[in-house]
């Protein structure tokens, strides 16, 4: 009877490994729930675009809704000029955008970073635009651009400009317009992030290059830039995929106008799908879209070697 119970007993080491084995699965126990509701929240809208995507599907028009193929793939590239149209200016307008706000939050960033008096309020001004949602921007510059009682008309109070001017309607403003307007609310974001890796540079690395004689462009060159690489690309990329998918700002500053100058690939497809009802062809212009964001995000990555060697 004590052999076979000994027998039977399991070692010390099997017990002790199925006693921490529990442990270690706690924690992803713990987030199964939430993970499983964003996984559905995530993936059922995506692989329904998918879907859609290879169909023809427009309620309005119920009897040509069916299996399309590819069609709606060849329709894009060989017969929408729009689609050539708003890809360039999505090209253009997040390539303006991200370079200029990476300049203008590189430069604030390395001010703020300075000791100076009211440093924490002088933060706070150049922060809180980011915490101003999309419609409320352009809400706030569709009044400033307004012709009536708006910068234009102070302008023209001034002498410079004429009454009654309007920049968003005018073919030749329309674009440095909304330039601004989305200056001031994606500025910031470059700002926080590459303030924060700032924060990490050490200070003995500053003062040994000014005891070695470096110029303080020099220290910016060889010391800050390597230190920022990471966060440079990494802030690039993601405003990068956020301005190209950018539609509140533009949509309600000039809604793709005018005659088109300013509508982009994503406004093109919520216009498709929302006023056009061609959800099936939307689909397949989103598809494309996906596609080029990533790709273009792959090969960004691997030729910014992020997360390398600095």
């Amino acid at each position: 009877m004590a052999q076979a119970a000994a027998v039977a007993k399991p070692p010390a080491p099997a017990r002790r490994r199925r006693a921490s084995a529990s442990p270690r699965r706690l924690p992803y126990l713990l987030i199964a729930p939430a993970a499983l509701l964003m996984l559905g929240f995530i993936a059922y809208p995506v692989l329904s675009v998918f879907y859609y995507s290879l169909q023809n599907y427009n309620p309005t028009k119920p009897w040509r809704n069916g299996f399309a193929g590819l069609g709606n793939f060849t329709g894009i590239f060989t017969r929408d000029p729009q689609f050539w149209d708003t890809l360039t200016f999505s090209a253009k307008w997040v390539f303006v955008e991200v370079g200029l706000q990476l300049l203008f939050g590189l430069a604030l960033a390395l001010i703020v970073n300075q000791t100076f008096a009211g440093r924490a309020l002088g933060r706070a001004l150049v922060f809180s635009p980011w915490a101003v949602s999309g419609v409320l921007t352009s809400a706030i510059w569709v009044l400033l651009y307004n012709s009536q009682t708006g910068i234009t008309r102070y302008l023209a109070d001034a002498g410079i400009g004429s009454y009654g001017t309007s920049w968003l309607s005018d073919t030749s403003t329309v674009f440095p317009a909304a330039i601004v307007a989305d200056l001031w609310r994606g500025v910031p974001f470059f700002a926080i992030l590459i303030l924060a890796d700032l924060q990490s540079v050490s200070k003995d690395l500053y003062e040994a290059a000014e005891v070695d004689g470096a110029s303080r462009l020099k220290q910016f060159w060889h010391i800050t830039l390597p230190h920022l690489k990471d966060a440079i690309v990494l802030s690039t990329l993601l405003r990068a995929v956020w301005e190209f998918n950018n539609v509140d700002l533009l949509y309600t500053l000039t809604g793709g106008g005018p005659a088109g100058e300013t509508t982009t690939l994503p406004l093109y497809i919520a216009n498709t799908s929302v006023d056009a009802h061609n959800f099936g062809y939307a689909s397949a212009l989103t598809t494309v879209a996906f596609v080029i964001l990533l790709f273009c995000s792959i090969v960004y990555l691997r030729l910014s070697k992020f997360g390398g060697e600095k």
